[in-house]
C-alpha cells in the first residue's frame, strides 16, 4: 500500500509542478486565463513526464499488485483443492 501513496503522491507533484508552470508562461504571454486549456495541457505534460520520470516507483506498485494478486490466487487454489478433497470423500465421511 505504501508504493501505492508514493506513486499517487509523485503524480499530484508532477501535476501540480506542470499546472504552475504552465499556468506562468500562460500568464506572461497572455491577457488573459483560460484555466481550462491550463488544465489541459498541465495534464497532458504531467502524463507524457511521468511516463520517464515515474518508472520507478509505477514499477514498484505493479510489483506490489502482482503479489497481492498471487497470493490471492494461490489462496483461491487452496480453498478450491479443499473443497475438491471434501466433494470426494462424499457426505458420509
Amino acid at each position: 500500500m505504501k508504493a501505492f501513496w508514493i506513486y499517487t503522491g509523485l503524480r499530484v507533484l508532477l501535476f501540480v509542478g506542470s499546472f504552475a508552470i504552465v499556468f506562468a508562461v500562460w500568464a506572461i504571454f497572455s491577457k488573459t486565463i483560460s484555466v481550462l486549456w491550463v488544465l489541459l495541457i498541465a495534464a497532458a505534460l504531467s502524463s507524457v513526464a511521468s511516463w520517464k520520470l515515474l518508472a520507478v516507483p509505477r514499477e514498484r506498485f505493479a510489483q506490489q499488485v502482482q503479489e497481492r494478486a498471487d497470493r490471492a490466487a494461490s489462496r483461491f487454489e487452496e480453498i478450491k483443492a479443499k473443497e475438491d478433497d471434501d466433494l470426494q470423500d462424499g457426505p458420509d465421511a
